[in-house]
């Protein structure tokens, strides 16, 4: 029978370490009877992805999966060869836009292969999985950490600081509320992602009820982040959403609703960024070149404004 070499690769890729610990690419390649670099060059030709990445990316799709059927967040973070749950918890966040704490619905990650977790110990295929982009990927992810980065610095504000009128008479959107203080900046943020999602599911107008921004984001960014998701992974970013929430009525493209939503969530952390620096903090520009950075790096927190 002829050698499948690419099951191989991906046997390599994949096998759990007996003493649980981190597995790097030197173990992989010499599972798999190959230098690292032949390796690497191999399974990245093969499948579009560096096999370190590939590794994380599925354990934590298992990760995702062990969850949903009740495992422990510290059992997950150690079988997906993480040293403490505080860092399993921020690439977790990272890559499924909620924090482990949160079953997530599907425990896919987007892939430029079609390669996934498949359980209880195998892999799945998806032939028919688009290469989605990465440029949509990165604005939306660095819009939810930026926001979630100013609603937990927020936090830490007392309601003076919080509701104290910055800039009088600012208004973003004419049917928006007015946006004269932090905390009214900050509001907007997150009910704007509530009411368009609440639209594209056919749901009732969500109220603009409670204090726990932070707690509303984490719920509303990761239907948000899945959404989007799945538009770019069909390619429906030309499809119309009828929003039955206008009145009248009024249709939308997809594609428009993810820009409008991106440019005003842009101008309003800016603005908060603003507001916050009158108020005597210092904060960075949340500039996506450097988050983008530390995303690949991994060591993002979940306050850094910088």
């Amino acid at each position: 029978m002829e050698r499948d070499r690419l099951r191989e690769l991906l046997d390599a890729v994949l096998a759990d370490d007996a003493d649980g610990g981190a597995r790097t690419l030197n173990d992989m390649a010499g599972d798999a009877f190959t230098s690292p670099f032949h390796f690497s060059r191999m399974l990245s030709r093969e499948t579009k992805e560096p096999p370190v990445a590939m590794r994380r990316r599925v354990l934590l799709e298992r990760a995702a999966w062990q969850l949903r059927r009740g495992s422990s967040v510290a059992d997950a973070a150690w079988a997906a060869g993480y040293d403490s749950v505080e860092g399993f918890s921020r690439a977790y966040s990272r890559a499924f836009g909620h924090p482990p704490s949160r079953p997530t619905a599907r425990h896919w990650l987007p892939a430029p292969n079609g390669i996934h977790f498949h359980p209880p110990i195998s892999l799945w295929v998806d032939s028919t999985e688009r290469v989605g982009n990465p440029l949509a990927e990165q604005l939306v992810r660095h819009d939810l950490d930026d926001t979630r980065a100013l609603l937990a610095y927020a936090a830490r504000l007392s309601d003076a600081e919080l509701h104290e009128v910055r800039l009088p008479g600012t208004v973003v959107l004419e049917w928006d509320r007015a946006e004269e203080s932090i905390g009214g900046v900050l509001a907007n943020l997150v009910y704007t992602k509530e009411i368009w999602l609440a639209s594209i599911e056919g749901r009732d107008t969500p109220q603009r009820s409670g204090d726990d921004l932070l707690g509303r984001h984490d719920a509303v960014a990761a239907d948000w982040l899945a959404m989007v998701r799945d538009l770019d992974a069909r390619g429906g970013w030309n499809d119309r959403l009828i929003d039955a929430l206008c009145e009248p009525p009024e249709s939308f493209v997809m594609s428009s609703v993810i820009a409008h939503v991106l440019t005003f969530s842009a101008h309003r952390r800016q603005l908060a960024r603003h507001m916050l620096r009158l108020a005597g903090h210092k904060v960075g520009p949340g500039d996506p070149i450097t988050w983008l950075r530390r995303h690949r790096n991994e060591d993002t927190t979940g306050d850094d404004l910088a």
